[in-house]
Order: structure tokens, then sequence, then C-alpha cells
């Protein structure tokens, strides 16, 4: 490419990131937060309807918290999502169980998902309290595949998965050397357990909970709507400020995870716009409407820059910087995360015949323009 062709497209760039910031900010604008930036201190809560209490866990990351929910039962507790199994969340789970919970046992423990800082301290709960843990079967599959692969199999097919979309083969390396990260953060789950289907509906309190199955971000996530108080506990499926990461898994390298994602959400339609959302991460919400109109806004406008920037074959890790900025400093997992988030972005192109997927004389696999 010639030096001015070059500037060009930096510079084209840059203004693509700047629209994408205007956007954000507006997007920002358009949601209501109740509570504006008030999060619950270590240990505590705050209620934010009647019997629903909203409490913080820790996270080692970026993204340094997880969003809990403590629901009021008469004389008990229901649990939803219970942070990564390390000692801090467990001392935390103490000092909430005597000082906020007043010592009244929580006998069901619900999971959103599989993922460990909603999953990996279930197990560890559920023996607390004595509790049975309520999750959808798929999800509950998912845990127990990960943490019976003591040899890291499952990490190591995804590295390789990886390589041949274009990481580099020290990152993989690195990957296949970290082993399970799964069971780091992780304590195994009961063996059995409630299975929650989709349009299931429970009592908590004397209110009626529904149970709304998506998919996408994990195979088969719950989220919780109770219309008696016009709560939707969302988990990770609906998030303001941020999206959910959509993986294409190496295990399923045919499947569409982000036409699975877009067409679930769209579903949340179906309930009212100013439900109060209780997402996993940042803030409580209302604008339910305009936030799914966001998230499908957000994900058609980086399938039309995948488009724009796939002028030649090129691989998933050469599209990684079109989706998360060319120059930005990713460590490990965060790699890990982006590739699936490219490969998925790819798929949906693939499946609507606008790109295709061949396999080159290196081995590698490299996404280019159908041919008209």
């Amino acid at each position: 490419m010639s030096p001015r062709a070059t500037s060009a497209a930096a510079e084209a760039n840059a203004a693509r990131q700047e629209a994408a910031a205007e956007q954000r900010r507006a997007d920002l604008a358009a949601l209501e937060f109740p509570l504006g930036d008030t999060t619950p201190g270590p240990a505590e809560t705050i209620e934010l309807a009647p019997g629903v209490h909203w409490l913080r866990m820790p996270l080692p990351a970026a993204l340094d918290h997880i969003n809990l929910w403590l629901l009021e039962d008469g004389d008990d507790w229901v649990i939803v999502d219970t942070g990564f199994a390390n000692d801090e969340t467990r001392a935390l789970w103490r000092t909430l169980a005597k000082d906020r919970m007043g010592g009244r046992t929580a006998p069901r423990i619900i999971v959103t998902h599989f993922h460990p800082d909603h999953s990996g301290l279930a197990g560890w709960l559920c023996q607390q309290h004595d509790a049975t843990l309520w999750i959808s079967r798929t999800e509950w599959l998912m845990h127990k595949m990960l943490m019976f692969d003591d040899a890291g199999r499952n990490s190591g097919f995804q590295a390789e998965f990886y390589r041949l979309h274009g990481l580099h083969a020290d990152d993989a390396y690195k990957m296949v050397k970290r082993g399970n990260a799964y069971q780091w953060v992780s304590v195994e789950a009961p063996h059995d357990f409630h299975r929650l289907t989709d349009g299931e509906t429970f009592e908590v309190g004397g209110r009626g909970w529904r149970v709304i199955v998506g998919t996408g971000h994990a195979p088969e996530h719950v989220s919780l709507y109770c219309e008696a108080l016009g709560v939707l506990i969302s988990g990770d499926q609906i998030l303001p400020r941020i999206t959910p990461n959509i993986t294409l898994p190496g295990s399923q390298p045919t499947t569409n995870p982000l036409d699975d994602y877009l067409t679930s959400i769209e579903r949340f339609r179906a309930l009212p716009e100013d439900t109060l959302v209780l997402p996993s991460h940042i803030l409580p919400f209302r604008g339910l409407h305009r936030r799914v109109a966001q998230l499908q806004r957000h994900h058609a406008d980086r399938l039309g820059e995948i488009l724009e920037a796939v002028d030649r074959p090129m691989t998933a890790a050469e599209v990684v910087p079109v989706l998360f900025g060319a120059g930005r400093e990713l460590d490990l997992f965060q790699r890990g995360f982006a590739m699936g988030e490219a490969l998925a972005h790819l798929a949906y192109l693939e499946k609507q015949g606008r790109l295709r997927c061949e396999r080159g004389p290196d081995g590698l696999f490299r996404y280019a323009p159908a041919a008209a």
C-alpha cells in the first residue's frame, strides 16, 4: 500500500473511531440509570425493588466486577449467580450471610450460565446453604465438561482453532500451556440440579418469575422476568455500555452464534420498555427496547466495517484490529476473546453469502469477498 493510501486509511479509521465514540455517548444518554453511578460496596446490598437486592463481587480483570442478586423468599433467600471461586469472594459471601442475609439460608442457587464469574462458586454455595442448583441443562453440561477437562484439551483445541485462523503460533502455544483456566476460578457444581427451561415460571416471595432462554453468548443462557415487579434479571444477554462477547467455538465451526444472539435478544422487545433491567455488569437501567436496538446496530456496524476492510483474503487475526482498533494492546485473554468475536462476525457474513472462507496452501483459513 502506498504512503498516501496508508495515510488515507489511517484517517478513515480515526474518523470511524470518533463516530463510534459519539454514537456510544448518544446511546448512553438514551438509557436511564435510576441510581446514577451508585453501586453497593463490598458485602453490601441495595434493594432495587421489593425483595430484590443488588450486590457485587470483584473480578481480577479489566471488567472488575459482577452484579449478583438476592431475592427474598419468605424466611429464606434465593441467590442468582455466584462470582469466581476464590478466597476473596468466599469471604465476602460469609460476611453477607452473617450481616445482610441475617443468618437465613438460600435453598435455591440460580445460575444464568456456565461462565465462571456466574457459576464458579455454585458448588460451594450449594454446600453452604444445603441448596439445590437451578440451571439450564446445557449450561450445567458445559460446566461439567470443563470441570472434568483436567488435561486442558478444550483450551488446547480452541488455541489450535485460532492458530488456523491466523493467531500467532506463540500466542496459541501460551494458550495451550495455560491449561484449563476455567478450573482456576470454579469449583464443581452438584451432580443433581433443577433444570430451568424456556417459559418456565416459578415463585419467589409470592411473585412469579418467568425463564427467558437466550443463545449466542452462551448456549442456553437464562434470564428471569418478574411481571409483578417490572424487573428483568438479564444476565449477560442485555448489558448497558458494553456488549457481551460472542464467540465462534472451535468445536462448532459451522455454527452462527452471532445470528443466534441477534435473534434471541429480539425476544426482549415483548417486555415493557420501562422494565428495570438488572444486568450482570455495569449498572441497572431502564430503556430495554432502546438497548436492544443499540446492540443490534452495534453488530450491524461491525459487520459493515468488516465488509469494507476485507478487500482481499484475510485471516480472522487480521480482522481483529478492524473490530478492536489498530495498535490496541490486548493481553492473552483479550486476544482469545477478540479472535472468537472476529470469527463469529466472519461466520455470520459467510452464512449470508457475503464472504467466503478458503484454506490456503499454508493451512490457514482466510475470508474473502464472495464472488459476484
